[in-house]
This record gives C-alpha cells, sequence and structure tokens, in this order.
C-alpha cells in the first residue's frame, strides 16, 4: 500500500498521532480509537495490521500485551516526497508569518495610544470624561 493511501486514512492517522506520544499497547490504542471513532476492535486490529505491514509501526510482545510504536523510516520518505512542494507554501507561509507580525504592531502602537486608565472615556466618572472643545 503507498504511503498516502496509508496516511489518507483518519484512523490510521490518528493512531500514528498517538504512537508519535510513545509507544502503546493495542488495548490502549483501540480503547481511544473506539471511543473516538467509534469502531469494533476488530477494525482496530485492522488498522494496526496494515500500518505494521506498510513498516508505519512496529509491535512487540511483552507477555500478553503487543506494543506497538511509530517507525520513522517511511515518515521519512513522505518528508522527503514533499520537499518537491514545500517551496509553494513556504513563501505563503513566510507572508502570513510577515503579516501577522504587522497586525500584532499594529495592535500594539493603538494600545500604547489609548488613556491608561480603563476609566477614562467611560462615563463612569463624569468629572474624567473628555468632551470635544473641553
Amino acid at each position: 500500500m503507498h504511503a498516502f493511501d496509508v496516511l489518507g486514512d483518519p484512523v490510521r492517522r490518528r493512531i500514528l498521532e498517538l504512537l508519535a506520544e510513545g509507544e502503546r499497547s493495542a488495548g490502549e490504542i483501540g480503547s481511544i480509537v473506539q471511543e473516538e471513532f467509534g469502531i469494533s476492535q476488530p477494525g482496530v486490529s485492522q488498522h494496526l495490521r496494515v500500518l505494521r505491514e506498510s513498516g508505519f509501526a512496529t509491535v512487540r510482545a511483552e507477555g500478553t500485551r503487543r506494543l506497538y510504536a511509530v517507525d520513522l523510516a517511511p515518515l521519512r520518505e513522505v518528508d522527503t516526497w514533499l520537499d518537491h512542494f514545500r517551496r509553494f507554501w513556504n513563501q505563503r507561509l513566510d507572508a502570513l508569518g510577515t503579516e501577522l507580525a504587522r497586525g500584532k504592531r499594529e495592535r500594539r502602537l493603538q494600545d500604547d495610544a489609548r488613556p491608561s486608565s480603563p476609566w477614562l472615556d467611560t462615563g463612569v466618572f463624569p468629572a474624567c470624561r473628555t468632551e470635544p472643545g473641553e
């Protein structure tokens, strides 16, 4: 199965997210995925098998438990393939970062220009109220 076929399934992506946090037992993965996606334990086992056979996950026995971990090799291959396309979004992400910084700077300047007291210009203390022409 092609890497993007494996990663295209939301259940398998979620399992990989769980495994990215560290090794987990099949039972623990099953409980979380069953609750989040409403699928049966055999369905979760099928997804684990796909991840194992496609090389995205490894499994080891510890007594009666099966412990799964993420295997980084196929993810590195996906990352290498994506390198060809990063230039398309890196420029846009850089531009977005510039716009966000510009917006933060403008808000900071507006905040600095406001009166320092939250009570001014609120009408709470009429003597502090500023009227045009005063």
